[in-house]
């Protein structure tokens, strides 16, 4: 009985050690790719940390303001109809909420008080001036690989706003996620707290993109899925996930349900505009990055960011191929029919004047349904969202807008609506109910400063 049980121990020993040896290596969201790496002090290419070429002489603060944007520090630390930077977002967790805190130079509630060493620690291994461990919705594991200069940068940027008197609002975490002395663990195994270091076999803009996409704007933290610690499992890396409700779709270089099949061009369009012809506009979260943070890079910067994006794994997820002709004539006798009355009633009476019946826009580009990535997409998150809060976006290309119906349409009405849309002009038809719609209510709830972008 005893060498049984010795037996069973150790089988359950090795798969512990096996599954956390696992995770442990999906940590490293650049392990992807070929070549060695290097300090970044001996790397002989081009520079890829820091600013662009055209504010290498600008002075600390305006640097700083640029790296503000491009790691995007406002969508977080912005609450809605807050201050800008002074904390209170709300992140809706499966296991409570967080809120962010108050980084305007406020003495007593922000961080007007804290001390270079005390930044960096808060930005590279998530400690506060107090010696309390932030939770990671800080992406610090991701901003970790920031240099030491740019996120003094950042500092100074932040120093340099008017300093908002907010106090942070107390976390509501169920047991045991409430414990902050467990995030000691997980930062063993998921915050290597290592600075970026170039890859020499691959080329500077690649390096660029690269520290542009995982440094600064931790684009991973959205797009890539979670594992059981919720840590990124880059096993799966941009292969998508649920974000606040709002699906981050696959951003990897699979074909189908990636970007695999998006030019250059497109790419370049979205990333700096929030919408690119034949794919649709960025939404909620995405819409934020966009509007806050990717717009704002040069756009050599944005160039850089596809030529990393270009070369990422395919990883195959559950979208459908994307539908990109408009709808016949005779669709509504045909799988139209098959839709609910209620969703074409709804779609008749709120967005055939702009989307039209063909699902393509008489009125404006933006407003386009066929190609659209969100109406191809069988779960219709981004569509019930997209009519919940609206779309209130001002893009290099013009404005985008559309009216939230959230109010004014009960829950089965959005549910309808959504998935008439997707059986009409996507590559296949949701199924969403009026108790899908009031959870993701809930989970986008006070996570959208106004109405959701794109």
């Amino acid at each position: 009985m005893k060498k049984l049980v010795g037996i069973v121990v150790a089988v359950l020993v090795v798969i512990g050690l096996g599954l956390a040896g696992w995770l442990y290596l999906g940590r490293d969201p650049m392990s992807f790719a070929s070549g060695s790496t290097v300090a970044l002090a001996e790397y002989q290419g081009a520079k890829v940390s820091g600013v662009p070429a055209e504010l290498a002489n600008a002075d600390l603060v305006k640097r700083g303001e640029y790296l503000t944007h491009a790691a995007d520090c406002q969508a977080c630390h912005t609450a809605p109809g807050g201050a800008p930077f002074a904390g209170g977002f709300a992140f809706n967790l499966p296991f409570g909420t967080i809120y962010s805190t108050n980084i305007t130079p406020d003495r007593e509630t922000g961080i007007g008080n804290y001390t270079d060493a005390q930044f960096l620690a808060a930005v590279h291994r998530g400690v506060r001036a107090d010696g309390q461990k932030l939770y990671p919705a800080m992406p610090y594991a991701s901003y970790a690989y920031m240099t030491d200069s740019d996120a003094l940068a950042i500092k100074a940027y932040l120093l340099s706003l008017a300093p908002a008197n907010a106090p942070a609002k107390p976390n509501q975490l169920s047991w045991p996620f409430s414990q902050r002395g467990l995030i000691a663990v997980w930062n063993v195994m998921f915050n290597a707290d290592e600075r970026f270091r170039p890859n020499v076999g691959q080329t500077p803009q690649w390096n660029r993109g690269a520290y542009l996409a995982e440094a600064m704007g931790h684009c991973g933290e959205c797009h890539t899925p979670r594992n059981l610690a919720f840590a990124l499992d880059n096993h799966s890396k941009f292969a998508g996930a649920v974000t606040a409700g709002w699906r981050a779709y696959n951003i990897s270089g699979d074909s189908v349900s990636g970007i695999g099949d998006w030019s250059d061009d497109d790419l370049y369009a979205y990333l700096s505009t929030g919408h690119a012809n034949g794919h649709g506009g960025a939404a909620g979260p995405m819409g934020e990055a966009a509007d806050d943070s990717l717009s704002y890079l040069v756009p050599d910067d944005t160039h850089a960011l596809v030529a990393y994006l270009r070369s990422i794994p395919a990883q195959a997820s559950d979208l459908p191929r994307t539908v990109t002709t408009a709808a016949p004539a005779s669709y509504k006798e045909g799988l139209a029919a098959a839709a609910n009355a209620r969703g074409e009633k709804v779609f008749a009476g709120a967005c055939a004047s702009c989307h039209d019946w063909t699902g393509v826009s008489p009125v404006t580009g933006f407003a386009t349904l066929t190609g659209v990535r969100a109406v191809n997409d069988p779960s219709a998150t981004n569509v019930a969202q997209t009519v919940i809060n609206g779309v209130n976006r001002q893009t290099a290309g013009g404005k985008i807008f559309m009216p939230a119906f959230g109010q004014g349409y009960s829950d089965d009405d959005i549910a309808a609506v959504a998935n008439y849309v997707t059986a009409r002009f996507g590559a296949k038809g949701a199924d969403l109910t009026g108790k899908d719609v009031a959870g993701l209510r809930k989970q986008a709830a006070q996570q959208s400063r106004e109405a959701p972008n794109g």
